[in-house]
């Protein structure tokens, strides 16, 4: 078979593209020369930082915020002036960012560490005392014969924790020269850590908070700068990303993904300019996109709970805990889980952002009453879920 990559049409559509300049910016992990409206955050970054520089181990640090808010870009972004600024004064300091999704253990964090540091560690094998050891031995002696110190980015740590416990927190912070800055989605990611982390931790802790819809058409104004030919983009394609992305919390990676979604179909579309209708079916194919990924993931009760949410939607009905829970054992028969299970399900599809729950009273002497509800098109989630 001729190489597909060397087909006519491919090629040609290649040369003809008259709508991206370079798609590089577009994507949320692109760090851009300047963050617009993060100045803030990353001035209080390099305010626990800068102590470096004269020698000594900087404070802890704690970013929170919602998926979005730019907090892993404006720690990359002070680790590369950091960076910058201690090369020119002739000291060590080494910032190494971890993705607490591809490493979800202490032993995988440490072991990756050393090996980055110079040290080889296998992934497995060694007990969790000689990775240790391994790791602190590079802050003893090392090859530069100056004094070593490392900055730990820990991105997603509620992650790690869940799974894994705090360990990590108590290694890296009661080991000389290491200090660690944490990133959160969740401001209560903390419960997972214990009282004798906590205190040795003593974190600095810096919010993020969501984009306005002006700071998001700011942000996509910057990056299609850099990514669209000039006037392809039609003038309400902008505001009505940061429209639909301020109504997301304020999320920056959705409202890049819209407005390089729409860039995508123009193109397929051979289209002149990029529409507004353009960004309406790029929100669709983002929205099942999104749904489809999710419910692949989910276990099989779990998909129960949303169908049974589904058709108690479809029928108009006010969708109480109890309802749902007769709607879900007229789904599973006899392979169904407790009624107190549903609980835990439905506390993770609210954090999923598949469905919101909200807590009403029914008046003196009725108690109160969890309402669900769902958050994505009905034709959407029955098409999802029904091609799994």
């Amino acid at each position: 078979m001729a190489n597909i990559f060397e087909d006519e049409n491919l090629i040609g559509n290649r040369r003809r593209n008259t709508i991206f300049k370079d798609k590089k910016p577009l994507d949320h992990r692109f760090l851009p020369d300047k963050l617009v409206h993060r100045d803030d955050q990353i001035r209080d970054i390099a305010k626990c930082w800068v102590d470096v520089l004269d020698g000594v181990t900087p404070s802890n640090v704690t970013l929170y915020g919602k998926t979005g808010t730019g907090k892993t870009a404006a720690s990359k972004f002070a680790r590369e002036q950091l960076i910058e600024a201690a090369s020119k004064e002739n000291v060590f300091v080494k910032i190494e960012h971890i993705r607490c999704t591809d490493y979800t253990t202490e032993y995988q964090v440490i072991a990756e560490l050393c090996n980055r540091l110079g040290r080889d560690v296998p992934n497995r094998g060694w007990t969790k005392a000689e990775v240790v050891n391994a790791f602190r031995d590079l802050f003893r002696t090392n090859a530069f014969g100056k004094k070593l110190q490392l900055i730990v980015i820990l991105d997603e740590i509620d992650i790690l924790l869940d799974k894994d416990g705090d360990g990590i927190l108590y290694t890296l912070t009661r080991t000389d020269n290491v200090a660690v800055l944490s990133i959160s989605n969740y401001l209560d990611f903390k419960n997972l850590i214990k009282p004798r982390v906590t205190s040795s931790l003593h974190d600095k802790e810096i919010v993020f908070p969501p984009y306005g819809a002006d700071q998001l058409g700011d942000i996509l104004s910057e990056r299609a700068e850099l990514s669209f030919n000039e006037d392809v983009l039609e003038k309400d394609v902008i505001p009505l990303c940061s429209a639909m992305a301020a109504k997301e919390e304020g999320d920056a990676r959705y409202a890049l993904d819209l407005l390089k979604n729409a860039g995508e179909l123009a193109f397929d579309e051979n289209a002149p300019k990029v529409t507004s209708e353009h960004v309406k079916q790029a929100k669709e194919r983002i929205e099942h996109n999104k749904v489809t990924e999710i419910l692949s993931t989910l276990p099989l009760q779990q998909q129960r709970v949303l169908e049974a949410i589904l058709n108690l939607t479809k029928e108009g009905e006010e969708i109480t805990s109890g309802k749902l829970y007769d709607s879900y054992m007229e789904i599973s028969k006899k392979d169904a889980v407790t009624y107190r299970r549903i609980f835990d399900f439905i506390n993770e599809l609210e954090l999923l952002g598949i469905i919101s729950t909200n807590t009403i009273s029914r008046g003196r002497g009725k108690g109160r009453t969890n309402i669900i509800k769902l958050q994505c098109d009905e034709i959407l989630l029955e098409t999802a879920l029904f091609s799994i």
